[in-house]
């Protein structure tokens, strides 16, 4: 006799039409999408996700930072809730699966379970987590973060976009402010199921990636200060000149990124010149360095070498320099006894699988400081994302899902 819930499938079809139904939302200019954070297109998806969730029979809870909690009820009601979700918001040019696909497979999951007919003591909810990317407000996964107590609300609020809006103002705006106090929800587990972002899994043809440890990073903000001056007929010895200094300073970041190896990775995504002139030299420049590795030891190496050496060049030109942290996890080791959950369903399935480690940030990184979690990973097409051309196939995205519907299954208890 199978076990409880050995035969359980999601219906692919029916995840591959909302992932494309999602994505007509905030359309992007090459194929992806355009769905940033408290926009209006970001505003229009939610309340899209909203109306399928209570299609599926869920209740949904809003928290002061606009994540979306939708819950399928158990039949416990002092056991605490599976909770399973990712995000919905996009890069600016970003593709349709990032994010998107854990938030829908958590929905398919439930719809999965309506259809079967399947009680389960604990109460699974859907998590749409707001700010994820952190594209327009760093830091990203800002909401995940206040809620695990490691980022400051009003610190969150008060956070602005490249046009001085302001997340607070934003949230607001566009109608998202819930009434829950953050952090409030306590949770059994909690499941994350996303694209790879990286070319590991399909080089290897895994179809599954069970995920161990994500890395840690630092996101350093340098706002360094020049003087204005014209490129003609400024003497190059009497320039101070602040894009030469970040010039040099992207080569470091280079260095020391490159000297750190194994497991190391450094770069700069994101830089605004003022006043971003043709024949004027910057008087400012503002840009963020990004580094990432799982060995903590070498995280903090990597950070000292960076602002020192920094603060150096600038020195030496006459540029002001001003670092500010603005993004900041440590690396994370996921609950074993969810990682082995993971692992045995994709044997079950009979899916291809190997352990990985996450290069990118994930709401998974806060919600482990608060409960045990997990994350799940399907292949991508060339490791593409934070990219238009961001590609899945429709049965990676199903055999993932059917590995997060047995692991969720197996921790909220089948009761009926």
């Amino acid at each position: 006799m199978p076990a409880p819930g050995e035969n359980f499938r999601i219906n692919a079809d029916r995840l591959w039409d909302s992932l494309m139904e999602m994505a007509k939302i905030g359309p992007g200019v090459a194929g992806g999408n355009n769905r940033q954070t408290l926009t209006d297109e970001d505003a229009e998806g939610r309340a899209l996700f909203q109306t399928w969730c209570e299609a599926a029979g869920c209740t949904m809870g809003v928290d002061k930072m606009g994540t979306m909690f939708m819950t399928r009820p158990g039949t416990d009601p002092d056991a605490l809730p599976v909770y399973v979700g990712s995000h919905l918001d996009t890069q600016p040019t970003g593709g349709k699966y990032d994010g998107v696909l854990g938030v829908l497979a958590a929905l398919e999951l439930v719809r999965t379970l309506n259809d079967l007919e399947v009680q389960t003591k604990h109460p699974i909810v859907i998590t749409n987590w707001a700010n994820e990317e952190g594209a327009r407000f760093a830091p990203a996964m800002m909401a995940s973060g206040v809620f695990a107590g490691e980022i400051d609300m009003d610190y969150a609020y008060g956070r602005t976009d490249l046009e001085g809006a302001s997340y607070g103002d934003e949230l607001k705006r566009i109608g998202w402010v819930g009434d829950e106090e953050v952090g409030a929800r306590k949770m059994h587990a909690y499941f994350e199921y996303h694209i790879e972002q990286g070319p590991i899994l399909e080089a290897e043809e895994k179809s599954i990636g069970v995920v161990t440890h994500c890395q840690g990073l630092w996101w350093l903000e340098f706002t360094l200060t020049g003087k204005e001056a014209h490129t003609g007929s400024t003497p190059m010895e009497m320039r101070v000149n602040a894009g030469l200094a970040m010039g040099r300073i992207l080569e470091m970041v280079q260095e020391v990124a490159m000297a750190a190896q194994p497991g190391a990775v450094g770069g700069v995504g994101q830089m605004k010149f003022t006043p971003n002139s043709r024949n004027v030299l910057p008087g400012k420049v503002v840009f963020t360095v990004d580094i990432r590795t799982p060995d903590q030891a070498k995280l903090d190496r990597m950070r000292a070498e960076i602002e020192t050496r920094g603060a150096a060049i600038c020195e030496e030109l006459g540029v002001g320099c001003a670092i500010e942290p603005v993004g900041h996890f440590d690396p994370v080791t996921f609950a074993p006894e969810l990682v082995s959950r993971v692992r045995s369903a994709a044997e079950t399935l009979g899916h291809s699988h190997m352990d990985i480690i996450s290069g990118a940030g994930h709401d998974a990184c806060w919600a482990a400081k608060v409960a045990p979690a997990t994350m799940i990973m399907c292949p991508c097409v060339g490791g593409l994302s934070h990219n238009e051309a961001e590609e899945i196939s429709k049965e990676w995205a199903a055999a993932g899902a059917d590995v997060l519907l047995h692991a969720v299954v197996e921790t909220a208890e089948i009761t009926a």
